[in-house]
């Protein structure tokens, strides 16, 4: 059990939730004022992707990047800040037959520099690093892709930034490429690693599985755990059960119950009430700071 636990909020993503949800944000100012509502309802860290303010699609403008940090950190609300670095390992294939040519509209492929130039221009607190390549929707030919040589490049060049890398683990052989990266000297302590259940292809949401996965983790690590949909609020209570940290958010879900959309706020403050009820003490982000060694840069 851990009795002290942070809440992460992922606050907007890159998946097709816009068309379905009008409480999910997209433009610069909506994502900043929804990070900032959501550390003001709990939340001792926001995990930030950026939209086209135009498509409501995810990008990777560096500019978009920085008038949502810029609003955050010039903002009366501390909040750690968590910057995705997954975007730019997209493919997309041609289909079943004709594999190639990829589906150029639809695949976003750089290398691990360009995919950390916003991480670089930046710095903050955290960034996140998908420790695997899976197939990772139930439909289609989109593959995420995230090489054992990019890894090892993106992780480097984090550490070299003074930035804390959070590991998103999606199923068990990710664990295995974390290792290797602790071996080989490009992750500081403590390491921090994300579960991410549930997910297509991934690891999927069952408490079994789910500790499996905890009980592979490496000493001395902090690990936080999410579920998507229906599991996210259930998974609150499971991940502080299992000694781990929260993450919730438009990101990984957008009901609050049954026909109720919720907000970012909504979910973090339905997850400081579940561990509340449960005795646990929800820290805020300079304990998270402590915690994690973090450097706030400016």
């Amino acid at each position: 059990m851990n009795w002290d636990v942070f809440i992460t909020c992922a606050v907007t993503g890159a998946g097709e939730t816009t068309s379905k949800s009008d409480k999910v944000p997209v433009t610069p100012q909506q994502i900043a004022e929804s990070a900032i509502d959501a550390a003001k309802a709990g939340a001792a860290v926001v995990h930030i992707h950026v939209r086209d303010p135009k498509t409501g699609k995810g990008s990777r403008d560096v500019d978009l990047y920085a008038e949502v940090v810029e609003r955050i950190r010039s903002s009366d609300t501390d909040v750690v800040i968590n910057l995705t670095a997954g975007m730019g390992g997209d493919l997309v294939l041609g289909g079943d037959e004709k594999v190639l040519p990829v589906d150029a509209a639809n695949t976003d492929m750089v290398g691990a520099t360009e995919r950390l130039a916003h991480v670089a221009r930046l710095r903050p607190e955290i960034c996140t690093l998908d420790c695997g390549t899976m197939n990772f929707s139930s439909g289609g030919d989109y593959i995420m892709v995230n090489t054992p040589s990019v890894l090892r490049s993106m992780a480097k060049q984090v550490q070299a930034l003074g930035v804390r890398t959070e590991l998103e683990v999606f199923d068990t052989g990710h664990l295995v490429m974390v290792k290797d990266l602790i071996a080989e000297g490009l992750l500081d302590d403590p390491v921090m690693i994300q579960l991410c259940m549930g997910i297509a292809y991934g690891a999927p949401d069952d408490p079994t599985t789910f500790m499996a996965l905890v009980h592979q983790l490496p000493p001395g690590a902090v690990f936080s755990a999410f579920s998507i949909s229906r599991m996210q609020l259930p998974f609150v209570a499971m991940a502080a059960l299992a000694g781990g940290n929260v993450r919730v958010g438009l990101e990984d879900n957008i009901y609050l119950s049954r026909g109720e959309m919720a907000s970012n706020a909504d979910l973090v403050s339905r997850a400081v009430n579940i561990l509340e009820n449960m005795n646990v003490n929800v820290i805020g982000p300079e304990a998270v700071r402590k915690k994690l060694q973090l450097t706030k840069h400016s």
